[in-house]
């Protein structure tokens, strides 16, 4: 029980009473079936060990544990393989696309990029399977030499534990150097108090010892407990005569490490040297290299006795600064002998961990290996270990003897190193590609990529223009590459927005028509370029022939074979300035559904910001808000920005004031910093949403203002419908003027009922008698055939309105209380608080709807109460969810508590899909 250990302070552990009291609510939580992580973070020696040991020894778990090794770092899913392999025997109970997708990410299959979502799922289940027979308890040492898909599956994991008897203990040196745990609970290590320090010390000094030598040890190792262990073991501190060094840094502790190291005999060093270059711990891998160098078996004596390391099932050394010291202590010749003895031993089916032993061993050039590098690199890719293929294209391009095939290796190299978000190692394979003989199709390619890179660092239009030249580099070269480049210039173009050079977008617009003609046999890509480019050159009504082609080719494709994943969401701009809703509900729709099939994760906050946006044109706050919250944990796993745009989005269209207030604040700063003047207009229309919500027609009229007059694409279906509302009821119809001329005109080349619909409860607003009734009337009827139930919802508010300044109140009570119960329903909050004052105007008073569900639940729980409404098991939910069908059933409890039912049944009933 808690009460057992709580303020109980373990032997070994010296001024750690707060830190250990942390350890054991986790610990005591998984005994009561209630998961949870926790990330130890601290300097080398800090005493994440000694906290990891304390967990260890708590009786009655079972331990699954795993070092991070510096030279696995980039073997994509390495780490994850070794701390499942205990539990793989439940395998076979996992549904098939969670086995599959654990046999593609341990290499057991050839089946091409594992999902990486089924992967965590079937992670969690394995854990969930094993927690059934006694609480699980997962360590994940030096969590900072984690390879990225093993970081990201179990940073998935630890998120999902809320139900789960299991706990996930990381223990690394610093939060900027594992992101993907930046978002888990943390305990930060720091250095123990003086008194603390002083009794560390004297336990391990059984010897007098001067006062003031004893203090300045102290004050030297500012607390950090490996530092006083090592000390006494590594100085004749000869009664504190002796002046031990002064930095108290991990250096000083590897100077310890070293002076022990050259006490050792040769052949024990070696040893060592094979245990520090060999990051798995095989101690058969061990053995088999020794012999080869010539080791004799006492070494293993020595090794251990000397307190370095231990050798057992595994090989453990002390600390991990021990294996860096080692290592980094031998000379070159002495760790490429190593390598090499290592890449003999192992067995031919690892070839990706011989082919680097090669690597490391090689001293010279040598095409054989790079060529053996370059195909692990494509068994990488295969397996989605997108930084695993760089290093190795790395290394391979280093290791290359000729020049022409070194610079063309060190592009492919520079590609996959920005992929994987190593800017500084793509720059200086591209620097080395420019070193050799390239042709001009080959520094174009060196032009583009640098250009991508730069407005991966910068999004400004300093970068926009790099990307243009070279498109127009690239051109005469190869036109479909150049097309390419050309659309990403535009999709540039329109993230800078406002902040882009005036004439811009119709410079890359006439460029592209002038240097790279469509082909014969347009791509998808190619149709989509021709009709952004229309739209630019010609206006919107002009281009709307191309752009409907183009979102109709996407929309038919059949996946990944007709087009990019990535250009779908440049795709999606154009279904929405048609005001095609289905259109775009399938796109995005399709595009979230390839980006999780491919464990995309990088592609993914965006995917699923477009899903919640739909969501939202829909009146589906719960659902998009889930997806939302979804998108920002995707996010902190890989490091791309929040999308603040959908957030604040869904806080304005729920009426939430203060929500609303503080994104936007928060939007505007971060747009103006990075020069996102998407995420500028984004801000502004939501705003003008929450401002019209609340009835502040002039404080809505400022905000949409700079967007409205800016007319940017994708924008055309949002910002004018709001800046007319804003103008009319602000008693500025004259400003309206200008954007209702534009809006008829593309509503008439549209044609969807969203567009029609929205294009006459507009000009209602600006039209005097019998006539804006009829106006208002079948703009509702247009608008209730789209999939936009707010906008119909707002349609019929504007109506009643109207109707009570005709002086019709009993059909404006009508209106107004319809729009009361849609919007309110929705959970619209500020726009059915402004239908209720405009029926209390009329002398009525609006009715409440009884159990509205979606305000009750989480998102989440939303989410899950949906899913169950329409028959899905537990076990269909986690799979759908990536969450465990324990967690759902956890969840499922919650909703029923929260809406007073006590079965699924019920919950079918309360119609959870409205």
């Amino acid at each position: 029980m808690r009460g057992s250990r709580q303020g109980i302070e373990r032997p070994g552990l010296h001024g750690r009473r707060r830190e250990s009291d942390v350890l054991d609510r986790l610990l005591d939580g998984i005994r009561s079936r209630r998961g949870g992580a926790l990330v130890v973070r601290g300097e080398p020696g800090i005493g994440k060990t000694a906290l990891i040991d304390h967990a260890l020894a708590t009786p009655g778990l079972k331990v699954l544990r795993v070092v991070g090794a510096e030279f696995e770092s980039e073997l994509a899913f390495a780490a994850l393989h070794q701390l499942c392999r205990p539990t793989l025997r439940w395998q076979e109970r996992l549904p098939a696309p969670q086995r599959e997708a654990l046999d593609a990410a341990f290499g057991r299959t050839g089946d091409g990029a594992p999902n990486r979502f089924h992967v965590g799922l079937a992670v969690l289940n394995l854990l969930s399977e094993a927690a059934a027979e006694q609480p699980v308890l997962c360590v994940i040492d030096d969590a900072h030499w984690l390879d990225q898909a093993s970081a990201q599956a179990l940073a998935f994991v630890a998120r999902r534990l809320q139900a789960e008897p299991v706990a996930l203990l990381f223990a690394e040196r610093d939060a900027s150097e594992r992101h993907e745990l930046a978002c888990l609970t943390e305990l930060e290590l720091r250095g123990l108090a003086d008194d603390d320090a002083r009794r560390l010390l004297a336990s391990q000094i059984h010897a007098p010892l001067d006062g003031a030598v004893r203090d300045r040890i102290i004050a030297e190792a500012r607390g950090n407990p490996l530092a006083l262990l090592e000390l006494p073991h590594s100085t004749d501190l000869a009664g504190g005569f002796a002046l031990p060094a002064a930095s108290p840094t991990s250096g000083k502790v590897e100077a310890s490490y070293r002076a022990r190291l050259a006490e050792l005999p040769v052949e024990t060093r070696t040893l060592l040297l094979i245990a520090a270059a060999e990051p798995t711990g095989c101690p058969i891998l061990l053995g088999a290299a020794a012999e080869q160098l010539g080791v004799p078996d006492d070494a293993v004596t020595h090794a251990e006795e000397s307190g370095l390391v231990s050798i057992g099932g595994r090989v453990r050394f002390r600390h991990p600064l021990v294996r860096s010291t080692v290592y980094r202590s031998a000379a070159l010749d002495e760790r490429r002998a190593v390598h090499r003895a290592l890449a003999e031993a192992v067995a031919d089916t690892e070839p990706d961990r011989k082919a680097w032993h090669y690597s490391q061993a090689a001293c010279k050039p040598d095409e054989d290996v790079a060529a053996a590098l370059e195909r692990s690199a494509d068994r990488a890719r295969a397996r989605g270990g997108v930084a695993a293929a760089a290093a190795f294209l790395e290394k391979a391009a280093n290791l290359t003897p000729d020049p022409a095939r070194r610079a063309v290796r060190a592009v492919v190299a520079a590609r996959a190193k920005r992929d994987s978000g190593a800017a500084d190692s793509a720059l200086s394979l591209l620097s080395m590609a420019e070193a050799g003989p390239l042709d001009d199709l080959q520094r174009a390619t060196v032009a583009t990529l640098r250009a991508r890179m730069a407005f991966d660092r910068n999004r400004d239009d300093a970068a926009v223009e790099k990307l243009l030249r070279a498109a127009q580099l690239m051109a005469p070269l190869d036109t479909f590459s150049a097309r390419e480049t050309f659309l990403e210039a535009f999709a540039a173009t329109v993230f800078v927005g406002r902040f882009t050079t005036a004439g811009r977008m119709l410079d890359i617009a006439e460029t592209a028509r002038d240097m790279s003609p469509t082909p014969p046999e347009p791509r998808p890509l190619d149709l989509l370029l021709d009709g952004l480019t229309t739209q630019v050159r010609g206006g919107y009504t002009a281009a709307v022939p191309a752009l409907r082609q183009a979102v109709d080719v996407y929309r038919g494709g059949a996946g990944r074979d007709a087009y990019d994943v990535g250009q779908l969401w440049v795709a999606c701009g154009p279904a929405m300035d048609l005001w095609d809703d289905a259109a775009w509900r399938e796109l995005a729709a399709r595009q979230l559904e390839l980006v999780r099939g491919a464990g995309m994760l990088a592609e993914l906050p965006v995917a699923l910001s477009y899903r919640a946006l739909a969501h939202v044109h829909a009146g589906e706050f719960a659902d998009a808000a889930a997806l939302v919250d979804e998108a920002h944990a995707i996010a902190a796993e890989v490091g791309t920005p929040a999308m603040l745009h959908v957030d604040v989005t869904v806080a304005a269209w729920r009426g939430d004031e203060e929500c609303t207030t503080r994104l936007a604040d928060i939007a505007t700063r971060d747009a103006d910093a990075r020069g996102e003047g998407r995420l500028l207009s984004a801000t502004e229309y939501a705003r003008t949403v929450l401002l019209n919500g609340l009835g502040r027609y002039d404080a809505a009229l400022d905000a949409c203002q700079a967007a409205g007059d800016l007319d940017e694409i994708s924008f055309h279906s949002w910002i004018p419908v709001e800046f007319i509302e804003a103008a009319t009821h602000a008693g500025r119809p004259d400003l309206a003027e200008p954007a209702m001329k534009l809006l008829s005109e593309r509503a008439a080349a549209s044609g969807s009922e969203w567009a029609l619909g929205t294009e006459l409860r507009s000009r209602a607003l600006l039209t005097e008698g019998p006539a804006a009734e009829k106006l208002y009337r079948e703009g509702i009827e247009r608008l209730a055939r789209s999939d936009g139930a707010p906008h119909v919802a707002r349609a019929r508010l504007v109506y009643g309105e109207w109707l009570r300044r005709e002086g019709r109140r009993s059909e404006a009570r009508v209106e107004l209380q319809a729009a009361y119960e849609q919007l309110s329903m929705l959970g619209a909050a500020a726009f059915a608080g402004r239908a209720a004052r405009e029926l209390a105007a009329t002398g009525a008073r609006a009715r409440k709807r009884v159990g509205d569900v979606p305000t009750r639940l989480t998102a989440q729980e939303f989410q899950i109460a949906r899913l169950v409404a329409t028959g899905a098991t537990s076990k269909e939910v986690g799979t759908q969810l990536f969450l465990s069908p324990r967690t759902i059933d956890a969840h499922l409890r919650n909703i029923f508590r929260k809406l007073g039912i006590t079965s699924r049944r019920q919950l079918r009933d309360l119609l959870l899909t409205t």
